[in-house]
């Protein structure tokens, strides 16, 4: 049966257009996908992103546990701070990308819609030590509040000071009078917050952000912008840019893989690859054709198969069709002249350097 998040009724008031997506019920879009992407790049937008997967991991143990489960290093992070990074199987191959948080008395692990319980179950089956992994996403509500003037709407409704609290920072305060963490973090490429309160009082907090946000047109964004937005960046989705097939190294994530932290999930895998040397990698390209790159279409280089690629749409921002894919090296050089065949017939694109979108407030 299909899960609906704490805002789906006001999804409906807002005539957001309804889809099936990971298990729930959420709005594809309100207005036009490329409408509500300028709205974000330009001003300001809110999504529901409470579909995702928030798990708390508390304890003695807790950071050696997440030290384990994860490629990036958690002995790094100071209280309120955050977190990018990966959990691997021991192949290497990646089980999901996730958000640590580290509060004072535990640790908030973000993952995405469609692997929260896999990953829940993934985490239980490596438990080490004495510590506590409790599944709080049907408790929590989480709202994305992203633009360029997401500080000036939001601090309106926030009992701290926003100006205080860094990129991939967070801190506890009160949003529309409702206690939440507030966290400087989006996958938009634009400054922005995703806040976390219980999700009772979704409804409330919604409308608050909204009356809040008049002054600079705000309006609620549904999955497709979101999708063009983080493809605008680069910004890996699992399922089609990474999954257990791909590693962190090939998908040029070896910025959040800390081999030398000491022993973690896929980490002998890992440096074996590094070893003998990455025979892929996962690049951005933009169309030199008027299409649109789609998932698994294949990428040539002359006559000769390369890659597949992994994530292809319009972008707005730039007016172009762009797309990523994992390609052969070493034809993942930037500006390399690939093929990639659309619907039958090839089309030129070329390897850039990311991200697509290069004017965005946070990068």
């Amino acid at each position: 049966m299909a899960k609906k998040t704490p805002f789906y009724n006001k999804h409906v008031e807002n005539n957001g257009k309804i889809i099936l997506f990971a298990g729930f019920l959420m709005p594809i879009q309100y207005r036009s996908i490329i409408q509500e992407v300028k709205r974000v790049r330009t001003t300001v937008g809110m999504f529901d992103v409470s579909h995702m997967g928030r798990i708390e991991v508390s304890g003695a143990g807790a950071i050696d546990f997440v030290n384990k489960i994860t490629t990036n290093d958690p002995y790094k992070l100071a209280n309120f701070q955050a977190q990018y990074s990966v959990m691997c199987y021991p192949d290497g191959g990646i089980v999901d990308d996730i958000v640590v948080y580290k509060l004072p008395d535990k640790f908030l692990l973000v993952v995405n819609a469609a692997n929260r319980a896999k990953d829940y179950e993934w985490m239980l089956s490596n438990k080490i030590g004495d510590i506590n992994i409790i599944n709080v996403s049907d408790e929590v509500a989480q709202l994305a509040i992203q633009g360029p003037k997401a500080e000036p709407v939001m601090q309106k409704i926030v009992d701290i000071s926003l100006e205080r609290i860094g990129f991939y920072r967070s801190a506890m305060g009160r949003v529309a009078e409702i206690h939440s963490l507030i966290t400087r973090t989006g996958y938009t490429g634009e400054d922005g917050f995703e806040i976390y309160f219980d999700a009772t009082h979704a409804e409330r907090v919604w409308d608050a952000v909204l009356d809040a946000g008049k002054e600079f047109d705000v309006e609620p964004v549904g999955l497709g912008a979101r999708d063009t937005l983080r493809l605008e960046m680069k910004y890996c989705l699992y399922g089609n840019d990474i999954d257990e097939t791909t590693t962190p190294l090939e998908a040029e994530l070896g910025w959040i893989t800390k081999l030398d932290k000491g022993d973690f999930i896929g980490r002998d895998a890992l440096l074996k690859q590094k070893a003998t040397g990455i025979k892929r990698k996962l690049v951005a390209f933009e169309m030199m054709d008027r299409v649109i790159p789609r998932h698994n279409y294949k990428i040539f280089k002359d006559d000769e198969e390369i890659g597949r690629v992994t994530s292809g749409n319009f972008s707005p921002s730039i007016n172009k069709c762009i797309g990523l894919g994992y390609v052969n090296t070493p034809f993942d050089e930037i500006g390399t002249v690939i093929t990639v065949e659309c619907r039958g017939k090839p089309a030129k694109a070329i390897v850039v350097k990311p991200p697509f979108y290069k004017y965005g407030t946070r990068k």
